[in-house]
């Protein structure tokens, strides 16, 4: 798992943009951390999970499978009892697309996901709900390459041609976390706002929606 994540790193034409995007997370943290003084609110978190991705199509015949999450966030004080959760999670989604030959096809779509989530403290510590926008920044569809010349069911497109998936795309993202300060569960739920297969040219529409749960170690 850890050497597709390296490989992933150094292919992504965004992975200098991400690398800046976390240090300055990691600045404003540092300067929340200074004007909280002793609250010890700021915490760097550390997550793994999985999730499962479907779609929202009656274009493409397409079924969810498990895949996996790693990331790095930072939790600080907002306002009152509002906390701010940003950060950088990499993911691996897969699913089974269905061929005019009766087979499916597993394909696999890597991601690197930025957000920035007001999170509401139900309870200090222990539970609060999280809101707001998350950029994910994909890679191409993976397959088996001895099924790139199958024929996705609906289309005239084979499933080399229906790999090409939006560079970008937009998820508002809701979700709960629950647990110790240091140790917490989290679920979340993505719907994606833009049409995932735009650019493979087949005339149809699908917005992803994915499940995920995460945990979280924060120090």
């Amino acid at each position: 798992m850890f050497g597709n994540i390296r490989i992933f790193l150094y292919v992504c034409p965004c992975y200098n943009l991400m690398k800046k995007l976390l240090f300055l997370c990691l600045a404003v943290t540092s300067l929340s951390s200074a004007q909280y003084g002793r609250r010890d609110a700021n915490r760097i978190g550390i997550s793994a999970g999985i999730n499962q991705i479907d779609f929202f199509t009656n274009d493409f015949q397409l079924r969810p499978a498990s895949g996996w999450n790693i990331g790095l966030s930072l939790r600080g004080n907002w306002y009152n009892n509002f906390d701010m959760v940003y950060g950088i999670q990499f993911s691996e989604n897969n699913f089974y697309t269905e061929t005019i030959s009766g087979g499916d096809v597993k394909m696999k779509l890597s991601s690197a996901q930025i957000f920035l989530t007001p999170s509401y403290k139900i309870i200090e510590d222990h539970l609060s709900i999280e809101f707001g926008p998350l950029i994910q920044i994909n890679g191409k569809l993976t397959y088996e390459n001895e099924q790139e010349s199958e024929v996705v069911s609906g289309t005239d497109l084979t499933i080399k041609d229906f790999s090409n998936v939006a560079n970008v795309s937009i998820y508002p993202v809701v979700g709960i976390t629950g647990g110790f300060k240091q140790v917490r569960l989290q679920i979340t739920y993505q719907y994606g706002i833009n049409n995932l297969f735009a650019k493979s040219d087949s005339g149809g529409k699908a917005n992803a929606g994915i499940l995920g749960g995460n945990l979280i170690f924060y120090f």
